[in-house]
């Protein structure tokens, strides 16, 4: 309470201005009015509950509606319990403000705010009024939890919400039921054993395959619900976001493999002479050049500079082998790649005669193994992994069957 020109106005913080500082008002209270604010504790927290939304409509510079504050004086701090409760039935209240200093939540949703306010505290616990939200939220869904439920979700630390990234918080848990919770956890751990998630480098240096996230968080899933069926849908998936997280960093913090062998001394696979230089470029005029050195392989240095270069604008990437006159070109774009094979040199002038033929790639997955063969075995060694299509039109319409399919 302060007093400016000699007359008593209640000043509050609420709000915030365009600098993220927060905001104060102050309207005019009478005498009769102030001994309520004082001696009241329910009053008070009612009458700062109605004003807090004309502050909010005041915004970050606006002016309070001093006439709509004082008009709430008398209906809020001395009218009798039944038009309080009757008035707040008409106007905009912040209902957190009366949950964090311990409202009774039933009689508060029943519109019965004079004796919800009856255990109401001093001290404001704003955690409470978090999860009254998040409840609330669950609610307007449908979902109702159970004891289990709300302690799996507790574990992982999404109770109050859902898009946080989960962690395994076992102190969040209910004692009693945290062995039950560690059952459910252990349940899905098995589940997805000996599964991973790789790295994607087509979006970045950090994300994750979005096809062995889905693959594991539907096993796990599946595991969690035949294990338990009575648990909630909510419950089901923090697990899943559990496992699937996890697996995703352990992604991130692995070193790339050398699998292709062409670190140290392995052997091509190509015919017997091992790969010395490999060209890498993309649609942008990006190029790096790998040469063996012992140290990366070949793979993992042509990922990383997928990662580094590849963008919504540039999404076909070139391997090409020069002394052996044959490449291969990935179009993330289309989900293919063509393998390219000199058939003849240009000689006296004249441009070299290539076979190009076009194949359909699965996924991330699919890419990796191409490359891998690519540049363990060459064109060659991408027999295999067919069919390949020399014709143009015939692929074009195979790749429209496949996208139709999807």
């Amino acid at each position: 309470m302060i007093r400016e020109d000699g007359e008593l106005r209640l000043m509050l913080a609420a709000g915030a201005d365009a600098n993220h500082e927060p905001r104060t008002f102050t309207f005019p209270v009478a005498a009769a009015h102030l001994a309520v604010i004082r001696e009241d504790l329910a009053r008070h927290l009612l009458l700062w509950s109605a004003v807090l939304p004309l502050c909010d409509a005041a915004g970050t510079r606006g002016r309070l509606d001093e006439n709509a504050a004082v008009a709430l004086l008398d209906p809020v701090l001395l009218a009798p319990p039944a038009e309080v409760d009757a008035l707040f039935r008409r106007i905009g209240w912040d209902r957190g403000r009366l949950v964090a200093h311990g409202a009774d939540l039933d009689l508060l949703d029943r519109g019965q705010l004079c004796a919800a306010l009856r255990p109401a505290t001093e001290r404001a616990d704003e955690k409470r009024v978090q999860e009254y939200h998040a409840e609330r939220r669950r609610a307007g869904r449908g979902v109702v939890l159970g004891p289990l439920d709300a302690q799996v979700l507790r574990y992982t630390g999404q109770y109050l919400h859902g898009a946080t990234l989960p962690r395994r918080l076992p102190d969040a848990v209910d004692p009693a039921l945290l062995p039950e919770v560690l059952r459910v956890i252990a349940t899905a751990e098995r589940a997805g054993a000996g599964m991973r998630i790789g790295l994607d480098p087509r979006r970045g240096n950090r994300a994750t395959d979005k096809r062995d996230w889905d693959r594991l968080a539907s096993t796990v899933e599946a595991a969690v619900r035949r294990a338990y069926p009575g648990l909630a849908d909510d419950a089901v998936r923090t697990v899943s976001f559990l496992m699937c997280s996890e697996a995703a960093d352990r992604a991130r913090s692995t070193p790339v493999d050398d699998d292709d062998g062409t670190v140290g001394d392995h052997a091509d696979a190509g015919g017997g002479t091992r790969r010395t230089t490999l060209s890498f470029t993309d649609d942008k005029g990006g190029q790096k050049t790998w040469v063996r050195d012992g140290s990366r392989s070949a793979s993992a240095e042509f990922w990383q500079f997928v990662a580094d270069r590849s963008a919504a604008d540039n999404e076909v990437f070139t391997i090409e082998d020069e002394e052996r006159g044959e490449g291969v070109q990935l179009h993330f774009y289309a989900d293919s790649l063509a393998r390219i094979t000199t058939v003849r040199l240009g000689d006296g002038g004249a441009d070299p005669q290539y076979r190009v033929e076009y194949s359909l790639v699965d996924g991330i997955g699919g890419y990796r193994t191409l490359v891998s063969a690519f540049i363990r075995g060459g064109c060659a060694a991408l027999d295999r992994y067919g069919p390949w299509m020399a014709d143009v039109a015939e692929f074009e319409r195979v790749r429209r069957q496949r996208d139709d399919a999807r």
